[in-house]
C-alpha cells in the first residue's frame, strides 16, 4: 500500500488536530471551535508531512470502532492494575517479585509499537524498558513461578501472553 495523497494527508491531520483541540477545551462554543478549526488548518499545513503516511484511510470504521473500543478496555487495565499494585503496597508482606521480563509483539508498525508501549507502561506494576524490533523488555512488578524459567521461549511466551497480548487484539486493528 503507497502513501496517500497529499490532500488526504492534510485532511486527516486536520480531522485528528480538531478532535484533539475539541478534546482539551471541552467546549462546544462555536468562537473555541472556530479558532481551534483554523488553527488546525494552519498547524496540518506544517506537519501533514510527517503526521501520517495512509490520510484518511486510518478513518476506516472498524479502525475507529476498536481504537474507541480500546479506550474503556485500557482504563479498566489501568483500573485493575492500580488496585493490584495498591494491595501490594498495602500488604503487610509486600508480595512482590519484580524482575525484567522479554516479551515479544506482533504489531509491525512504529506507531502500533509505541502505542503498545505506552500502553504498558501507563498501567501499574509494569514499566517498558526497552523495544528492540519486536521484543519488548518490561520490569514487572509480580513475575509468575511460569516465566522464572530457564527456557526463554517459555518465558516470553508466559510474559507476553501476560503483558503484550491484551492490548495487542485492539491495536493490530488499529495500527495494523
Amino acid at each position: 500500500m503507497g502513501e496517500a495523497s497529499k490532500l488526504s494527508r492534510y485532511l486527516y491531520t486536520v480531522i485528528v488536530l480538531f478532535v484533539i483541540w475539541i478534546m482539551l477545551t471541552a467546549s462546544l462554543d462555536p468562537q473555541e471551535l472556530e479558532f481551534g478549526f483554523i488553527a488546525s488548518l494552519i498547524i496540518a499545513a506544517f506537519t501533514y508531512p510527517i503526521f501520517t503516511t495512509a490520510g484518511l484511510s486510518n478513518l476506516h470504521p472498524k479502525k475507529v470502532a476498536y481504537a474507541i473500543a480500546y479506550i474503556p478496555y485500557f482504563l479498566w487495565a489501568m483500573i485493575v492494575a492500580n488496585l493490584d499494585v495498591a494491595y501490594r503496597v498495602l500488604h503487610p508482606k509486600r508480595p512482590i517479585r519484580p524482575g525484567i521480563v522479554k516479551c515479544r509483539t506482533v504489531l509491525r508498525t512504529d506507531t502500533g509499537k509505541l502505542s503498545l508501549a505506552n500502553s504498558i507502561t501507563l498501567t501499574p506494576g509494569t514499566i517498558t524498558l526497552d523495544v528492540d524490533g519486536d521484543e519488548y523488555f518490561v520490569h514487572w512488578i509480580w513475575v509468575p513461578d511460569e516465566a522464572l524459567t530457564d527456557n526463554e521461549e517459555e518465558h516470553v511466551k508466559v510474559a507476553s501472553a501476560s503483558i503484550t497480548e491484551p492490548f495487542e487484539k485492539f491495536l493490530k486493528v488499529i495500527f495494523g
